[in-house]
């Protein structure tokens, strides 16, 4: 399938840090602040900071804030995780991804300060990322939590400028469960004292523990549809603030729920600054990118397949029962535009809800083809098709993407469309099979 390594990136020292600085999940802040301050606290050291969490749509809501104040002549800071090819697509310095040099002198640092404590890979590439923010002027820095919220590695911010919780659901209960109460507990760690927050519609369970969180911390709180809204209206985005009505562009990024994503971090922006000007924010909506989200593919060996085939091939890292929902409004609009079917390539973590991910697809009947990627934590192609075949899927299993997607496209009838999905691991290795799908 590709003869490039998982991790592929600044390899030497990526593979270094992970050898020395394994997973070892605390679920504490303790290992980081020490770290921090072994550094001198970098952390304090930044711009303004846009912390982001939730369970669904981080990334993309991350990708819209990025743009929108890049459109507006700001220089940001990012980390986001995780990368999909290469560990440089985590941490951009004032707009630009870390270089190999940069990585290697900082880990170097790193490496040092720490003194052969416990700290996890996830953990000390934080604080590298914190590091090198710190070192670099810009005008806001924009962070992503990487699971949960309240004991994530991020977490260190005591009054950031905005917090965001995106939609919340059921994803990684064996960290943060087990039940969606508490997992929005975990999201609303990022809420703190007297700082503002940006809420997306949550179910009710969710919303009561964040509603709570932010009354007991004296947060202001806004939250959409009831403080602010977006909405599609003729193909373009409305998003509803408590002062003005702006009507945008649509979001470059493909289904219906990206018109909710850019609306949050439309939110979220105006929040840090009343200032912006509604052509920045328009042209940020309209041109953000994030690969592995409803992303298309038309370069690379899998694309050619299915160009040959005059199919339409699509890419995505969604992997929970909410990311289902949000894949297959999407896909239906593809299917609504021309009648052609829709066919799934799936591969998924073993650990996931792969019959809730599956679920929302039944009505749409689309053939599946089941499969599993380079990961000891892979699901086997076999357990995604008994979850497929349980919500009434038709299904088979192959041995690979490239095996899944030829088998996809030989059937007879009209060109599908079709759809890669079920993880950002597996997103990752589908992206790294040539150079020209690597992330910029």
């Amino acid at each position: 399938m590709t003869d490039h390594d998982p991790i592929r990136a600044s390899d030497g020292v990526i593979q270094r840090l992970r050898a020395n600085h394994p997973s070892l999940i605390d679920l504490t802040t303790g290992r980081v602040e020490r770290l921090l301050a072994a550094l001198g606290d970098p952390h304090r050291r930044l711009p303004p900071v846009i912390h982001v969490a939730g369970t669904n749509g981080k990334g993309s809501t991350v990708a819209y804030l990025r743009a929108i104040a890049e459109a507006q002549g700001l220089k940001v800071h990012a980390i986001t995780s995780p990368h999909l090819v290469r560990f440089a697509e985590r941490i951009r310095i004032a707009g630009e991804l870390i270089s190999d040099e940069r990585l290697l002198a900082l880990t170097e640092r790193l490496e040092a300060a720490n003194a052969d404590q416990p700290i996890s890979f996830f953990e000390i590439t934080t604080v590298l990322a914190f590091q090198a923010f710190a070192e670099t002027p810009a005008d806001l820095c924009i962070v992503e939590v990487g699971l949960g919220g309240r004991f994530d590695a991020t977490n260190v911010f005591a009054a950031p400028a905005v917090s965001v919780i995106t939609p919340v659901d059921y994803d990684h209960l064996e960290m943060l469960g087990p039940g969606l109460g508490k997992i929005a507990w975990e999201k609303a760690g990022v809420i703190k004292t007297g700082r503002p927050v940006v809420v997306a519609r949550q179910m009710d369970e969710a919303l009561d523990i964040i509603e709570r969180e932010a009354d007991a911390r004296m947060a202001p709180m806004l939250l959409m549809g009831r403080d602010f809204d977006a909405w599609e209206e003729r193909g373009r985005l409305l998003v509803q603030m408590p002062e003005r009505l702006l009507d945008l562009p649509p979001p470059s990024l493909f289904g219906g729920y990206q018109f909710a994503n850019a609306g949050l971090a439309v939110a979220a922006a105006l929040t840090f600054d009343r200032t912006l000007s509604e052509e920045a924010i328009g042209e940020g909506v309209a041109s953000a990118v994030w690969p592995a989200r409803f992303q298309r593919l038309t370069k690379g060996p899998l694309a050619e397949l299915a160009r040959a085939r005059g199919s339409d091939l699509w890419l995505d890292g969604g992997h929970n029962p909410h990311a289902g929902r949000a894949l297959a409004e999407a896909a239906s609009r593809l299917v609504d535009r021309d009648g052609r079917p829709l066919v799934l390539v799936v591969g998924m973590f073993a650990r996931k809800d792969a019959r809730g991910f599956f679920e929302p697809f039944a009505e749409m009947h689309p053939k599946v083809f089941t499969t599993t990627f380079d990961s000891p934590n892979a699901a086997s192609a076999e357990e995604l098709a008994e979850a497929a075949g349980s919500v009434g899927l038709s299904v088979e299993t192959t041995g690979h993407v490239e095996e899944g997607l030829r088998r996809a496209l030989a059937a007879d009838g009209p060109a599908p469309h079709v759809l890669i999905c079920g993880g950002l691991h597996f997103a990752g290795e589908v992206l790294a099979m040539s150079r020209e799908t690597w992330p910029g």
